[in-house]
């Protein structure tokens, strides 16, 4: 049986995010148009489905690091302010990512039932979840046409 953890993370979350978007568990919410993904961006995302695309990152994320809390998902999903433009002095720092974005995308994975609260240590993935994720995953390797994974079908 084919896992989350035999495909590339890459094509898995790309399909996964096709699979959201199809089924209509998540949707975009109308501010996210207008808002950053985090204090050290200037600019909110570009991309045409990066809800699904986030929210399929975010389900991923919590399966194989699950239990996890926002305040963890926040730092994974940051980025480095400044020192990248070359005129500042000021060594770059780490900044945390928008935690209203992945608060209300769990929220949103929770109402379709993939998610779950587990009380103080953060969210899990239900056995619905894993069971999306792992038929998306069988689904990728059937159209991956990579010689190195051949061993896995």
């Amino acid at each position: 049986m084919t896992t989350l953890y035999d495909v590339p993370a890459d094509d898995l979350i790309e399909a996964v995010a096709d699979r959201l978007a199809d089924d209509g568990d998540v949707e975009a919410p109308d501010w996210i148009e207008f808002t950053t993904t985090g204090v050290g961006r200037e600019l909110p995302p570009e991309q045409e489905d990066f809800w699904t695309t986030r929210t399929a990152s975010l389900l991923r994320k919590i399966a194989v690091d699950g239990p996890v809390g926002v305040g963890a998902l926040a730092t994974e999903y940051g980025s480095t302010k400044g020192g990248s433009n070359r005129y500042q002095v000021r060594p770059p720092s780490q900044t945390d990512g928008s935690r209203k974005i992945i608060r209300t995308a769990l929220q949103q994975l929770e109402a379709a039932d993939y998610l779950q609260t587990e009380g103080n240590d953060g969210r899990v993935v239900t056995a619905d979840g894993r069971q999306l994720l792992d038929e998306v995953a069988d689904e990728v390797l059937e159209d991956l046409d990579r010689p190195e994974l051949e061993r896995y079908a």
